[in-house]
């Protein structure tokens, strides 16, 4: 019997997964069989409703990722796909709890490693809150119980920060240079067990304060946290080299997604608010790269991503 996703209470802040945790992941493609497509979308921020369209949206060009049953919930719908959240689920919308119950929710329904949750930096501000604290948002009104249940969730293997494609690496913001998805995630895990010591009490050290230095791959902060030294977490993509290695990033806003180089950058619901249409997946198989997005009818499309000059 498969485990049930708890709604947050007042006290707790958070979804959480009931029963076992699920078990550490794969990091690369190559371990499932029968060559699924990598279905991605990032960036969601609390708003529900352009995601919930976007996800939808694939099953009017192609098999459904997901189906919707009479309350409006989504499901997994049990096609040969990987659908990787690529991080900065919450923040700034007003509906994070509809967000994480769905994504946790396609994780237990999905077989495992089938469903990927990703860090970004919003995620990041859960797990490190001496480091990163916005009172205004969601990150910043969690209690810490919910906290230390998150940073449960990432020491467990449910959210992790990178994945191997096809012909891209999958992170939230991504790097210049070559990384390996596998080391990155054990890092994030190593770094989530020492979290963890701090937030129940039994380190008394300045755990969180040294994360940035001492997990830059991941956590490093540049200037204002974007510059081109920053971790994968937080670098912009105006610092994205065009021969870079080949990845697929979110974290900074486009109207579309777009390609610089061997980059793609998929972060798009934010900049479409207010209008009809614009929200995306992002599609890798073993030959191409597409993406399936609403038009300003409405209507599902499938496209390539936009070159950038």
């Amino acid at each position: 019997m498969r485990e049930e996703i708890r709604r947050a209470t007042a006290s707790e802040s958070l979804p959480t997964i009931e029963g076992s945790l699920p078990t550490r992941e794969t990091s690369t493609v190559d371990d499932f069989d029968g060559a699924p497509a990598i279905l991605s979308i990032s960036d969601i921020h609390g708003y529900y409703e352009p995601a919930h369209s976007a996800l939808t949206a694939v099953g009017d060009v192609r098999d459904p990722v997901v189906t919707e049953d009479s309350s409006g919930q989504l499901h997994w719908a049990g096609s040969n796909y990987i659908l990787l959240f690529n991080g900065d689920l919450i923040d700034r919308g007003d509906e994070n709890e509809s967000v994480l119950e769905t994504a946790l929710r396609l994780k237990q329904e999905a077989p495992p490693g089938r469903v990927r949750l990703h860090l970004g930096n919003h995620e990041m501000a859960i797990m490190l809150p001496d480091v990163l604290h916005w009172p205004q948002t969601y990150s910043g009104q969690l209690t810490q119980e919910a906290r230390v249940s998150f940073v449960d969730q990432v020491r467990a293997g449910v959210w992790n920060a990178a994945f191997e494609g096809y012909n891209h690496t999958y992170s939230h913001a991504g790097r210049e240079s070559s990384f390996d998805a596998t080391s990155v995630n054990t890092r994030l895990r190593t770094c989530a067990d020492e979290v963890h010591e701090e937030m129940t009490g039994t380190d008394d050290g300045s755990v969180q304060e040294d994360v940035p230095e001492q997990y830059d791959l991941l956590f490093g902060l540049d200037k204002d946290g974007r510059g081109p030294d920053a971790g994968l977490l937080w670098m912009d993509f105006l610092h994205m080299p065009r021969d870079a290695p080949p990845q697929i990033v979110g974290h900074s806003r486009q109207t579309e997604v777009v390609r610089k180089g061997n980059v793609v950058c998929q972060n798009t619901i934010r900049s479409n608010l207010g209008s009809i249409g614009g929200e995306a997946v992002v599609i890798e198989t073993p030959n191409e790269v597409t993406v399936v997005t609403r038009d300003g009818s409405g209507t599902a499309t499938t496209t390539v991503p936009k070159e950038t000059p």
